[in-house]
């Protein structure tokens, strides 16, 4: 949430808003017609990008790249589910979480697993001053 909310406001300044809780868990901002729908759904697609990243740092394994994504959007479903007090029903929420939720796995799995390949360096010279 706090990368989520550094790109709010980020793209708040080209729009001209402030980051709000309705931006972060409301399922009525987000859509194509309105500047800050848009500046909202292109702040949820970066802050996927950010949180790949997070996945590299923290979790450092490409098989549960997915169990942690699914599982951080399940806790914001259930967030928005509370914040609205009715269950998220547009369509644009669904398809900009649907598709935060495939790029933050994809990428942080090869991230990820990109770490993982790497060759590990054998040293096989004797020890000197040992």
């Amino acid at each position: 949430y706090s990368s989520l909310g550094l790109w709010l406001a980020l793209l708040g300044t080209l729009g001209r808003t402030g980051p709000s809780l309705h931006q972060v868990f409301s399922d009525e901002i987000l859509g194509f017609s309105t500047p800050p729908g848009r500046l909202s759904m292109m702040a949820f697609i970066l802050n996927a990008l950010t949180c790949a990243l997070g996945l590299l740092y923290f979790i450092r394994r490409g098989k549960q790249c997915l169990d942690f994504t699914v599982t951080v959007h399940f806790f914001h479903l259930l967030g928005c589910w509370i914040y609205n007090s009715r269950f998220p029903s547009t369509l644009t929420w669904w398809l900009v979480h649907i598709v935060c939720t495939a790029l933050m796995a994809a990428i942080g799995e090869y991230l990820c697993m990109r770490i993982e390949l790497r060759e590990i360096p054998l040293n096989s010279a004797p020890k000197s001053n040992v």
